[in-house]
């Protein structure tokens, strides 16, 4: 069975002429299936940017990605992450118009994915201790509250592969804690989780920890 995710040699640049920036120069990082890794790094070292890359959020001008043993690329993107990646942001990035249980049920209406996310998606909510608030919308919600439901849409698809950038960033550290419970979960449930992060109460719970330093993972 490959590796939950591999990227080889990314290279990113911000900027043009004198101004370029190259954020990323060679960063290569493999996730086993069962594995949290927690990508460390200074501030501006580039860790949300290997995430989106990742991804398929954003694209290398070097290098490439796989997940699940499936190349990225531009013209299947869309379809591979509906597939096999959950996102979970520190900011939740919840729509504020929907329901908790409505933002999770958004991961049925996405093109190539599989069967049985509406019912997942319903079964997750209940799993995380959500049912009796699947009806409030984000404004109504904890902060925790908030970031369970993103985590529930991000498996919705039950994927391969789920990354994290900083998602307790938010929370205070009762629900900060919850959220890193979960995460730990999923990695035993045998999904590579990659967690980007500052916190050490996540590096504490990573089964491995990496930096990425001068544009490379060390």
């Amino acid at each position: 069975m490959p590796p939950a995710l591999r990227a080889r040699d990314l290279v990113k640049s911000y900027g043009r002429g004198r101004a370029a920036r190259r954020v990323l120069d060679g960063a290569s990082l493999e996730v086993q299936r069962g594995e949290l890794v927690a990508v460390v790094g200074r501030s501006g070292s580039g860790k949300s940017t290997l995430l989106h890359l990742l991804g398929g959020l954003d694209w290398p001008e070097e290098g490439w990605v796989e997940v699940g043993g499936e190349r990225m690329d531009a013209r299947r993107a869309d379809a591979l992450r509906a597939r096999r990646i959950g996102f979970v942001f520190q900011a939740f990035h919840l729509v504020p118009e929907l329901t908790g249980l409505e933002n999770v049920l958004l991961a049925a209406r996405l093109p190539g994915n599989r069967n049985g996310i509406a019912q997942r998606g319903a079964e997750l909510v209940e799993q995380l201790g959500l049912g009796q608030v699947s009806g409030a919308l984000p404004h109504e919600l904890s902060g925790g509250e908030q970031q369970r439901f993103a985590i529930a849409r991000a498996l919705a698809s039950d994927p391969d592969v789920v990354l994290a950038d900083e998602p307790t960033g938010n929370l205070d550290a009762a629900s900060g804690e919850q959220v890193l419970g979960l995460l730990g979960a999923l990695s035993g449930e045998g999904r590579g989780v990659v967690v980007v992060t500052h916190e050490p109460a996540v590096v504490e719970r990573a089964t491995r920890v990496v930096e990425l330093r001068d544009g490379r993972i060390a």
